[in-house]
């Protein structure tokens, strides 16, 4: 038996052009899901400003679109992912400051990635930290996006952890520019507070042809987790 109903996703939230962003996607079945660990699989691009079937499934699952060809569903997981330590705020802030010095080929309008004013984007901004192996950016989100409590909601929380994937892949790995999330498995681990420093941070877990596996954490300031995910990225195919 399922339930259903619909959701819109406000354009502020897109990754592509006119395309909801994948981790604000994610954030929204894992919460609708109610699991500790959720898996998301994206099956297609969801659109901004339309409304889409959302709907709950068995087991605790959740699907997005239409049932018999669903853009996203969601569903219940098992995250078994050793993160590495933090690097140090300094490290990280130096990071993020590289990127916006210099932006990386490939850079879009993204919620999450995009250079965009704070109150407007998570402004997630990661490149290399000097040999540790990872990408990292010193990040705070926007006291714009707080709820009622101060805190950031969970699916801008999961936002965190979409986009730094993307650039341990471009940095660290083989990943090309345009590729996109396939999977996103993650859990928060406590909450995250708007205007408080965290440190974002992704290293590269695997690549197989188009495919890479990337692991992403959210700690605080001090290296406390709040939050990892595994990520899938997909590059785009070759232009025949």
């Amino acid at each position: 038996m399922t339930t259903s109903d619909a959701i819109v996703v406000p354009e502020l939230y897109a990754g592509y052009p006119q395309v909801a962003f994948g981790g604000y996607v994610a954030g929204v079945l894992a919460e609708r899901s109610g699991a500790q660990a959720v898996r998301v699989d994206f099956r297609g691009p969801v659109p901004v400003e339309t409304p889409v079937r959302i709907a709950e499934t068995a087991g605790g699952g959740v699907e997005l679109g239409a049932a018999e060809r669903p853009l996203a569903t969601a569903r219940p997981a098992e995250l078994l992912l050793d993160a590495p330590a933090a690097p140090s705020w300094d490290e990280a802030a130096a990071a993020a400051e590289r990127f916006r010095a210099a932006p990386p080929s490939g850079v879009v309008d993204c919620f999450g990635c995009g250079l965009r004013a704070a109150d407007r984007g998570l402004r997630v901004h990661g490149t290399p930290v000097p040999d540790l192996g990872l990408v990292a950016s010193a990040w705070i989100p926007s006291r714009a996006f707080a709820d009622p409590d101060g805190l950031l909601p969970p699916p801008l929380v999961w936002g965190a952890l979409d986009c730094p994937g993307h650039w341990a892949g471009r940095f660290l790995g083989t990943q090309q520019p345009g590729a996109v999330t396939a999977s996103l498995t993650g859990t928060i681990l406590r909450p995250v507070a708007a205007g408080e420093p965290y440190i974002s941070y992704a290293w590269l877990l695997s690549e197989s042809g188009r495919k890479h596996m990337m692991g992403v954490a959210l700690a605080t300031a001090e290296g406390e987790l709040c939050a990892v995910s595994e990520s899938l990225w997909i590059d785009p195919r070759p232009a025949p």
